[in-house]
């Protein structure tokens, strides 16, 4: 979990995700050949693959989390918000927020209304006593999210933000790491502003032109407290992603995982989510298009201050990516 929470604790709201491609390229630079940064701030790391005529694979987990965006500052000095992503205000309200600052604050609601939780009743406090107080801290522009942290619940659970998607991140960043021979040429793409509309994904698959595509996020799970019936539940292994509202992956790709996850004894079970997307979308139709998938874990919670998650499933994407990335596509049957 070291990866993890490192990747975790670092502040990158969608469109200021710079801290956290600075933490990802020091982990990764050992074990790729170039690491490159493009004009919306995506961190493609590069890896030549060994195989002859070496098919190209992008790999994308993307950096940002959702957030706040400071929009003025009332007579009293307390801090109008706009949401940056699908922020869950009944979650969010009363937590403790971080600016890029360090200025730290809470979110709270203006009042008693009738548990209407939406952005226009939402301030921020700093414990400023004015406008002109709060002016000098905090201009509008500025950046904020909720305060991220990693609790340990017990046996494999653990719970916190942003595991959507700094988990996606470090399974890339792990798999890098414990991969024997890297067949395909891997590109690791650590994407920006996934949260706003998947347009960090858009641009790096259009220079990429990949082959083969897999996305690594979070996924709903059927397992929570009055969850909507899905075949999806913690502990029971990846998720390999067959169709969400954004994408039907490639039938082929999505039975090669199954078959390679049952071949290695990695436990992976099959997903279909039937609200949100990721960035499989955009790498599936950039260019000419590409084949394409995911991997996603199982998360409850998700977009709460405590998303909760087990370790099974998040090695055994570890695991299937490292067996994929050994894998010399150019030779396999889809």
């Amino acid at each position: 979990m070291k990866i993890l929470k490192e990747l975790m604790l670092v502040h990158g709201v969608s469109g200021r995700e710079s801290r956290v491609a600075d933490k990802i390229a020091e982990m990764m630079t050992p074990y790729v050949d170039s690491i490159t940064r493009d004009a919306l701030g995506n961190l493609i790391c590069y890896k030549k693959g060994s195989a002859k005529n070496a098919k190209k694979l992008m790999l994308a987990g993307h950096m940002d989390e959702i957030g706040f965006i400071v929009t003025g500052v009332d007579d009293k000095g307390y801090i109008r918000v706009s949401s940056i992503g699908g922020i869950h205000y009944v979650s969010a309200a009363y937590s403790a927020v971080r600016f890029e600052n360090g200025l730290r604050g809470v979110i709270v609601p203006e009042g008693d209304f009738n548990n209407n939780f939406s952005s226009s009743k939402f301030v921020i406090d700093i414990g400023a006593k004015s406008k002109k107080e709060t002016e000098r801290r905090v201009k509008v522009g500025d950046f904020a999210s909720t305060v991220s942290h990693v609790e340990h619940l017990s046996g494999e659970y653990w719970a916190g933000r942003p595991f959507d998607d700094r988990i996606g991140c470090a399974i890339m960043v792990r798999a890098a790491m414990e991969m024997k021979d890297c067949k395909n040429d891997a590109y690791f793409v650590f994407t920006t502003q996934e949260e706003v509309g998947c347009r960090g994904s858009k641009t790096a698959s259009f220079a990429v032109a990949p082959d083969f595509s897999l996305a690594f996020d979070v996924t709903g799970s059927g397992d929570g407290p009055k969850a909507s019936p899905m075949a999806v539940s913690l502990g029971k292994g990846a998720a390999i992603k067959v169709k969400d509202s954004s994408v039907i992956c490639d039938g082929g790709f999505v039975r090669f995982l199954d078959e390679l996850a049952k071949e290695k004894k990695i436990p992976a079970q099959l997903e279909i989510l039937e609200g949100g997307g990721t960035d499989t979308c955009s790498m599936q139709t950039a260019g000419c298009g590409s084949r394409a998938t995911a991997l996603s874990v199982p998360t409850r919670y998700i977009h709460s201050n405590n998303e909760t998650i087990s370790k099974k499933d998040y090695d055994a994407c570890v695991a299937l990516t490292a067996a994929l990335l050994e894998r010399d596509l150019g030779k396999e049957r889809f």
